[in-house]
């Protein structure tokens, strides 16, 4: 039997080998794009977010000029990222909140990020991590299902699965190993049509 130890070691060593370097998936030049990159980002791929995003940055892309954008025309963007009509909301009341409260810069702290709308702890966690470096663990529904099939969770929420991890792995890797899992996790482990014999970690590890 594997322990979780060597479990661990086999999972990190070979994430590093693949993604030395892994790229944030989601398009941005600054904090405030990230931030709405990443609230757009809710049930929608990257992929489509990254789709969607230049138009809307073309429009605005500060919280000075998003906060004068109808929410009808912020809608009409970013409809293909789905839950348009909370997400436009959520875009144009942070832009505001932003100006009023914290000067037009996003706030660098998990109580500021989670106190603005649309923003939940994973979304604060891919901010703090990938904006400011701050060690973050951001688990997304991905993440939380590779954890499980490798053992190292058994968590029934995103959040214990957060905690899990954090105790696993050490903290001067929390950053980009969370980015490592999931490209790996589409790239050899996806939730469908996963092929074991194509899967180098859970071709190797005990998951009996």
């Amino acid at each position: 039997m594997v322990t979780k130890k060597e479990r661990t070691t086999f999972i990190v060593n070979t994430l590093e080998t693949l993604y030395p370097n892994p790229p944030i998936p989601l398009d941005h030049k600054d904090a405030y794009t990230l931030l709405i990159a990443v609230l757009l980002s809710a049930q929608c791929t990257d992929v489509r977010v990254n789709q969607v995003t230049p138009a809307l940055f073309k429009l605005a892309d500060n919280p000075y000029t998003m906060a004068t954008i109808p929410v009808e025309d912020i809608r009409a963007i970013i409809k293909p990222c789905g839950l348009s009509p909370k997400k436009s909301q959520a875009i144009s009341d942070l832009s505001k909140i932003l100006i009023e409260k914290h000067n037009g810069m996003v706030p660098n702290t998990f109580t500021d990020l989670e106190a603005l709308p649309g923003v939940g702890h994973k979304t604060a966690s891919v901010v703090m991590s990938q904006a400011f470096g701050f060690p973050a663990f951001p688990v997304d529904t991905h993440i939380h299902r590779l954890a499980a099939r490798w053992k190292l969770s058994s968590g029934k929420s995103v959040e214990q699965t957060e905690k899990d991890l954090k105790k696993i792995f050490a903290e001067d890797l929390w950053n980009k190993l969370h980015l490592q899992i999931i490209y790996y996790g589409r790239a050899y482990c996806p939730a469908k049509a996963h092929n074991l014999d194509k899967c180098i970690i859970c071709s190797k590890i005990d998951r009996k």
